[in-house]
């Protein structure tokens, strides 16, 4: 029988238990272990906050960076769950924090109808690569408390104070043999925090970085939500539409989109899944650029600002000079990874397509003026492409000539 180098038999198959795997793979659950890893613990424990937010139970979250570079992440939602848990042995908070796959939100009547932390690993993924981790809870007229080192309990949870109020506070310090650097970057975290502000309606989040004086701080609630984000990202440009088209369709996945157009020329398109931002897109960005350029064409040919001749309007054409947000509520979204860059729910396509269809149809109908704004930007953005291909193509012909040899005449003497 051959002999190898290597023995491979059942000795040489590790079983990574509970945490161990994440400290193993860090890169599977955070995205890397670079500084955009090291803000991804910060989101991770803020998105629980938020997801009580959505539910309806949490109005502030207040985010500092201490001395030392500790995070501590405090809301007033309704404090994780103290009581034992009935297959662990041991408390709910403990639980949520040791366990991978463990959370309040796959399902149950926990409150959560939609959240950004669907895969019950934030809580302890963060808690597996941190040196230290303190969790204290407010709720059932008691103020509790645990701590962990590197994913095992420190301290179990433990009475340790009465209280009245409600909430969560989180305190953790990322674990420098993992991570490159645990300097966090202030205005990294301030520009995520005010999205997620925007993305929520009346939630106050604010920021303090206390590392240095004097300290620098934030404080962000918007009322207007979608429709405040975009007229913030273009506080500084020429607007076509003044007031940001604003669509909201409740149901099943409930939508809301705001969209303003500009003078500029390049697009700005931002997408939410449950108020993570999906840099990489995905079906609900694929629905709604669809569902625009149809829209527009339609619009263009019926009120004969294209004529029957013309060409449609490309895509490229209708996004020239737009800045939209996109947000959508999805109870089981299916992101591509666990660091939810990409949408991959197919049925979310359809259903932004038909919310876009139908309301921006309406709105430009009943406001003409801004439909024709927007389509003579369209249009010209449509003309320019064309003449750029035409000049391509002589410059490409004319090339081609200059480089082509010619068979020389032989003159006979």
């Amino acid at each position: 029988m051959e002999k190898f180098e290597h023995e491979y038999n059942a000795e040489q198959i590790q079983v990574l238990e509970g945490l161990e795997a994440v400290r193993k793979r860090p890169g599977m659950y955070i995205g890397s272990v670079s500084v955009r890893g090291l803000h991804h613990l910060v989101y991770e424990i803020v998105d629980n906050s938020v997801d009580e937010a959505l539910a309806g139970y949490c109005k502030n979250i207040n985010v500092t960076i201490e001395p030392g570079n500790i995070i501590c992440v405090e809301d007033d939602g309704r404090g994780i769950p103290i009581d034992i848990h009935e297959k662990t042995g041991i408390s709910a908070a403990e639980t949520v924090y040791t366990k991978l796959h463990a959370g309040g939100k796959f399902g149950g009547d926990s409150g959560y109808k939609v959240s950004g932390g669907l895969h019950g690993v934030g809580a302890s993924v963060v808690n597996a690569l941190s040196d230290m981790t303190e969790v204290t809870i407010q709720r059932d007229g008691g103020i509790y408390q645990m701590s962990f080192n590197r994913g095992k309990t420190v301290k179990k949870l433990e009475r340790i104070g009465d209280s009245d109020k409600t909430g969560t506070k989180v305190r953790f310090l990322a674990d420098g043999t993992i991570f490159e650097t645990l300097n966090y970057e202030y205005e990294t975290l301030e520009t995520r925090l005010r999205e997620m502000a925007f993305l929520t309606k009346g939630l106050r989040i604010t920021i303090e970085d206390k590392r240095e004086e004097p300290y620098k701080k934030a404080d962000f609630c918007f009322e207007g939500g979608l429709i405040s984000f975009v007229e913030f990202l273009n506080k500084n440009k020429e607007k076509i539409n003044q007031k940001p088209i604003y669509i909201e369709k409740a149901g099943e996945v409930p939508i809301e989109i705001a969209i303003q157009y500009t003078t500029a020329y390049s697009e700005n398109i931002y997408t939410f899944v449950n108020n993570i931002n999906t840099i990489e897109g995905g079906t609900h960005l694929e629905g709604f650029k669809r569902a625009l350029t149809k829209v527009f064409n339609d619009y263009a040919k019926s009120h004969n600002l294209l004529k029957d001749k013309d060409s449609n309007l490309q895509g490229e054409d209708i996004r020239e000079g737009i800045t939209a947000v996109i947000s959508v509520k999805v109870k089981e979204p299916q992101f591509e990874g666990q660091t939810k860059t990409k949408l991959g729910n197919s049925e979310v396509a359809g259903i932004v397509m038909s919310a876009v269809n139908e309301e921006l149809s309406a709105f430009l109908e009943e406001n003409p003026s801004i439909a024709k704004s927007i389509l003579e930007k369209c249009i010209s953005a449509s003309r320019a492409r064309e003449a750029a291909r035409k000049a391509r193509e002589l410059v490409r012909r004319k090339s081609a000539l200059e480089t082509s040899t010619l068979p020389r005449k032989t003159i006979r003497l």
